[in-house]
């Protein structure tokens, strides 16, 4: 088996495991809405975003060699774009647009892993787009173009919850490109709250790059400087990070040789002091097909933490639950008998009541006693299940120990999808089951995430021109991956 094929055989059994262990129970307990292999099971993604003059769209289509995205001062396209290779087309000639498909019809192809957007309604389908171009760039990858971020527009406006997207899309591409230009070196509000709060939620920061477009258009080096330092203090404040992360500085030498005409004024020549990293920008681009297996790697592991942790406060919360039933039960019980004392001796005491007739005594006390404890298992029982479900609900938080911080990260994401399941079943269903459930999920996360993880380290340490002794290991290290999958 050579490296390709136990790359391929690794994938599939990556998908397998999400397929058979995670994904019934994603969908039971309501932690995701879709099965969750769709997110993963299409090629690698490349998420775009900026401010609307940041130049995405003039970044892309320097990256596909045509003009594919309408370029413009003014916000061109609020729809997002999944921009893909069409293989049926040949790739040589003019790169071109080869096909058009609108938002539902990526929303229901299973081909495409975008089923889970469909919450986000009829506003965002209408939207939504798909664009298959025969360009070579895309052969590995696709890329999505969002609408340019906005400083004054409200969700009410789009008709749709801007940030959710964004949020969604994150969550399943493995590179995001955040853009900035020099007239809005990360001032819009929207870029604020995505970097501020929507990206960290959905992603990790080793994949997100900023990138500082279109600096052809700063009128000298002091005014880059100042912009740049406008950047690097703006980005300190909205992602909470005392180190600057690396920003790409660029510029389209088609754009710059545009607006060189009529704008002699403009001193470009510190241009010629910097590298324009568009280059090494395509090249990290290109690189996130190679980054794929360890980021598949990674939602397993991260859905099969954060899942498992839902299912343990699920479980926390019905034991709870279960022990409050059998106490409430047993003082019903015990007090129906006291119940059912008390009325014979007050009937006894007031003569109302033969005491030396037996047959009377018990059929006057268990009625009684069965009266009081149906009032005890009705009525009561209403009122104490709803104090129980209140108090318990008002004190979540304690259903599971957050002794570190990954655990309160794991526990912030699953959260509500625990209210949702408690409010939506009041605390009834079945605990055996849900301990099985959680057994099968746990065993994914912990060992065959592990197995897997091991496997990709130890591929990148070999020397890939070694051939036989890359043909052994990959040969033996599948059927390890293969046994720990068939152990789940």
């Amino acid at each position: 088996m050579d490296r390709e094929n136990f790359i391929s055989s690794l994938r599939t059994n990556l998908l397998a495991m999400v397929e058979d262990y995670l994904t019934p129970a994603a969908i039971k307990y309501g932690y995701s809405e879709a099965p969750l292999e769709t997110n993963i099971k299409w090629r690698p993604q490349v998420l775009v975003l900026g401010n609307y003059s940041s130049g995405k769209s003039t970044l892309i289509n320097d990256f596909l060699g045509a003009e594919i995205q309408d370029t413009g001062q003014a916000p061109t396209d609020d729809s997002f774009t999944v921009i893909t290779y069409d293989g049926a087309a040949s790739s040589e000639g003019t790169v071109r647009v080869t096909e058009e498909r609108d938002g539902k019809f990526l929303l229901n192809d299973p081909e495409y892993p975008f089923e889970s957007l469909k919450k986000h309604g009829q506003r965002f389908s209408s939207h939504f787009r798909l664009k298959k171009i025969n360009s070579p760039f895309l052969k590995n990858l696709a890329i999505i173009d969002t609408p340019g971020m906005l400083d004054s527009i409200t969700e009410r406006d789009r008709g749709y919850n801007y940030q959710e997207v964004i949020g969604d899309f994150a969550q399943i591409a493995d590179l995001v490109l955040v853009l900035f230009d020099p007239h809005k070196a990360g001032t819009v509000r929207e870029a604020h709250t995505s970097l501020r709060d929507t990206l960290p939620a959905r992603t990790f920061e080793d994949r997100v790059l900023f990138v500082l477009n279109r600096i052809d258009e700063c009128v000298s080096l002091t005014d880059l400087l100042q912009v740049y330092g406008t950047l690097c203090w703006n980005l300190s404040q909205m992602t909470g990070r005392k180190d600057i992360p690396t920003i790409h500085l660029t510029y389209s030498a088609g754009a710059m040789d545009a607006m060189a005409t009529g704008h002699e004024d403009r001193d470009t020549s510190f241009l010629k002091l910097l590298e324009n990293q568009r280059e090494s920008l395509k090249r990290a681009i290109l690189q996130a097909p190679r980054h794929r297996l360890d980021h598949l790697a990674t939602f397993v592991e991260t859905h099969g933490e954060r899942l498992a942790h839902m299912l343990e406060a699920l479980i926390s919360y019905r034991t709870l639950f279960r022990r409050f039933k059998v106490r409430f039960t047993f003082f019903g019980i015990v007090l129906s008998i006291l119940g059912s004392g008390l009325t014979l001796l007050v009937l006894g005491a007031a003569a109302v009541l033969p005491l030396a007739d037996p047959i009377m005594l018990y059929s006057v006390g268990g009625g009684a006693s069965l009266g009081l404890f149906a009032i005890w298992m009705t009525i009561l029982k209403k009122y104490a299940y709803r104090r129980f479900k209140k108090r318990h609900m008002k004190n979540l938080d304690s259903l599971t120990p957050l002794e570190n911080q990954t655990r309160r990260d794991s526990w912030a994401s699953i959260r509500s999808g625990v209210v949702a399941y408690l409010n939506k079943t009041s605390g009834f269903y079945p605990l055996r089951e849900l301990r099985r459930e959680y057994e099968s999920v746990f065993r994914t996360f912990e060992s065959g995430a592990r197995e897997i993880r091991e496997a990709l380290n130890e591929l990148a340490s070999l020397d890939q021109d070694d051939t036989d002794e890359l043909d052994r290991w990959v040969t033996s290290q599948s059927n390890l991956i293969r046994k720990a999958a068939e152990k789940m």
